[in-house]
């Protein structure tokens, strides 16, 4: 009777913890102070399930072990950090959330809810391009709730890097009823395609997102289409994108401008949006080289810029707390050696992912999104697109490692 009234415990414990993951999901392209409440609680929540033989297992593979093994690098270079303590706890805390990879992986293996956590995010990110649409088309709300980049939340590169991956779990869908010859669902699945497409063409772009793009739709072919339908749809794909650039003014803007200002800051040092993250790419590399094994410490990068552009002008003169560059920002701060731990830990999770159905697409798409964002941004220490990797990589690879736990069962069985 205990046994039972144990077993019936642990299977409520199991339904919270889906149920705030499911919402972590869901918060996430709208608010950072929900989606980290609910991360904290999830994480608590967590805690009556731990499973001490199944979490030491996972810190023994390099999917589960290397995110814990560069936190502990990011923890030990808080020791030779050369800034105050409140710094190095602000630069520990952009290393913390990886910490919970394992635990989602964990958790996702006996978990059933999986899909639910991809399907509150697609939902969460339909949702907020329908309020957005109403927002704009209401003429005195515009001027109250949209920011100047037509978003009502965060930013246009946050909600365009969103919409991307929303789509391209999307067309994986929209691939698998194709072949089972379901079409109930690809009418709304194609106008929330499209509304995303237009959304980030005409409205909010994001120009790492339009780097993204044709990453993962070259992946997406690769992995799921046939030769014919593959030829179909880069075919559509280079219409799209013609029609794009001819017939949204504010994409070419966007677009040329990078351009532009790179011209402008190698001519005259201008400070612009480039050329700062230019500058920020030389610095960062001066950083690297003078303590290129073990870094300058956990926490040291505004400070590095603080003194690098003490009475500089122009875009030398600007100081940031973010290199653009998570490669850089972990170099800079535990040298090269957290460099390559950042790395094996791509590279693990690429090849976590390489199997077949959407779990393992959706992991893929998210490992691959980061890398490519991650050139040009530091998103694993950014809060939304850090927690986009962690929760994607986690539900995703939990269920993934579920699916091959399975068919060795099956395997063994036969």
């Amino acid at each position: 009777m205990t046994s039972a009234a144990g077993a019936l415990d642990r299977a409520k414990i199991v339904n919270v913890v889906d149920v705030l993951a499911i919402a972590l999901a869901a918060a996430l392209p709208w608010s950072t102070s929900a989606a980290g409440i609910l991360a904290g609680m999830w994480a608590v929540t967590l805690i009556a399930l731990f499973d001490v033989r199944g979490l030491r297992d996972m810190l023994m593979s390099p999917a589960g072990g290397l995110p814990v093994l560069l936190v502990l690098f990011g923890v030990a270079g808080m020791l030779w950090a050369d800034v105050g303590l409140a710094e190095r706890w602000e630069g520990i805390g952009s290393f913390i959330k990886l910490l919970t990879i394992p635990l989602f992986f964990v958790h996702f293996q006996r978990s059933e809810r999986g899909h639910y956590v991809f399907a509150a995010f697609a939902l969460s990110c339909a949702a907020l391009l329908i309020v957005t649409a109403f927002v704009m088309l209401i003429p005195p709300l515009p001027a109250e709730w949209v920011k100047p980049d037509n978003v009502i939340v965060r930013n246009a590169a946050s909600q365009s890097g969103e919409f991307v991956l929303c789509m391209f779990g999307l067309f994986y869908v929209a691939a698998d009823q194709v072949e089972r010859r379901r079409w109930r669902l690809l009418p709304g699945i194609a106008l929330f395609v499209a509304g995303m497409l237009i959304s980030m063409f005409a409205l909010s772009t994001g120009r790492t997102a339009l780097v993204t793009i044709p990453v993962l739709l070259v992946l997406f072919v690769a992995r799921r289409l046939t030769r014919r339908s593959a030829t179909l749809v880069l075919a559509s794909a280079v219409l799209v994108a013609a029609v794009a650039w001819f017939s949204a003014p504010y994409l070419r803007e966007r677009t040329i401008q990078a351009w532009t200002d790179a011209e402008a800051y190698f001519a005259t040092d201008a400070q612009n949006s480039s050329g700062e993250r230019l500058e920020f790419y030389r610095k960062s590399l001066r950083f690297v080289g003078e303590a290129p094994l073990l870094g300058h410490g956990t926490g040291s990068i505004h400070q590095l810029f603080i003194v690098s552009s003490a009475g500089k002008t122009g875009a030398e003169g600007s100081a940031t707390t973010n290199p653009h560059n998570q490669t850089f920002a972990v170099a800079i701060q535990i040298g090269l050696l957290g460099a390559a731990v950042l790395w094996a830990m791509w590279i693990a999770h690429l090849l976590l992912f390489r199997g077949l159905g959407l779990a393992a697409w959706v992991g893929l798409a998210v490992v691959a999104q980061n890398i490519v964002g991650s050139l040009f941004n530091s998103h694993l220490f950014d809060f939304l697109q850090g927690w986009i990797y962690v929760v994607g990589v986690g539900v995703a690879g939990g269920m993934v490692l579920k699916q091959r736990a399975t068919a060795d069962r099956k395997i063994a069985a036969s």
